[in-house]
């Protein structure tokens, strides 16, 4: 497993999630993305938060695992969680730090949207950790069928999705190749003058872009060598099924909706 970045990859693995229908798994992380932003009470983001936690848990995928592999978002985090602090003026001010007055208001914004990112980041890794690219392909195709009546290109939006979900951690490992390759080479990205890294960014982008390119191609090539003609006429390996898994998942599921509703401040 490569943890330099989780989202995009694939862990194969035993368990219930991973058996899990891809429709089911996308349906509540849809339904999950829209009730975070109700949430505004440390119960209902507790109920939140316990709900992808005890995903994390059911995975058998090592949390030092996810969280290593999540080191690229913790920057985000952390600046949208400072952010607040030297901007939000509302409560009482706790304490000063170089000068800046913190409140009582802007700390608890801080920890509540930096905890709503975090949980969004978490539990939608969780999809392409716990199912593969096929898989959510068809689910994709699965859900939108319905537009095919309005002549909707539903599988090629879903192939198109898939393929940009799978080169997430391939253009991540390529970007961390070429950078050490520059690296070597005297290009400094760390140090310097914001005009001069812009432009050491250069020799990284550059061969960046070719590399994608060269990489589209040979997929296109690939592809149209096995005859692909899009989604008219093909038919599914595996055919997808809800289980009794999924829908003890989805009532889970619901319950938590209603907790996080019955428990907003």
């Amino acid at each position: 497993m490569n943890s330099s970045m989780v989202i995009g990859q694939y862990v194969p693995g035993d368990s219930p999630v991973h058996h899990m229908d891809p429709r089911a798994k996308i349906t509540i992380i849809f339904f999950f993305v829209i009730v975070v932003f109700f949430a505004n009470s440390v119960a209902s983001y507790g109920s939140l938060a316990l709900f992808a936690l005890l995903s994390v848990g059911v995975t058998k995928i090592p949390p030092r695992f996810i969280a290593k592999g999540l080191k690229p978002v913790w920057f985000l985090i952390i600046f949208t969680f400072i952010l607040h602090l030297v901007v939000t003026k509302e409560g009482n001010v706790l304490f000063s730090v170089l000068g800046f007055d913190v409140y009582s208001g802007a700390l608890i914004q801080g920890v509540a949207i930096s905890l709503r990112f975090f949980l969004l980041i978490l539990i939608t890794s969780l999809l392409t950790l716990t199912t593969t690219p096929i898989a959510i392909t068809d689910a994709i195709e699965s859900i939108l069928h319905p537009l095919k009546r309005i002549k909707f290109p539903v599988h090629e939006l879903a192939l198109m999705m898939s393929i940009s979900l799978r080169f997430i951690p391939t253009l991540m490992q390529e970007t961390e190749k070429i950078s050490k390759a520059q690296a070597s080479r005297g290009v400094d990205f760390r140090t310097g003058p914001i005009k001069e890294r812009l432009k050491a960014i250069v020799p990284l982008l550059v061969p960046l872009f070719v590399s994608a390119f060269k990489r589209a191609e040979e997929l296109a090539m690939a592809m149209e060598a096995r005859g692909y003609q899009g989604g008219e006429g093909r038919t599914k390996l595996r055919e997808l099924a809800l289980r009794k898994i999924d829908y003890m998942v989805l009532v889970l599921f619901t319950f938590v909706i209603i907790a996080v509703f019955l428990t907003r401040a």
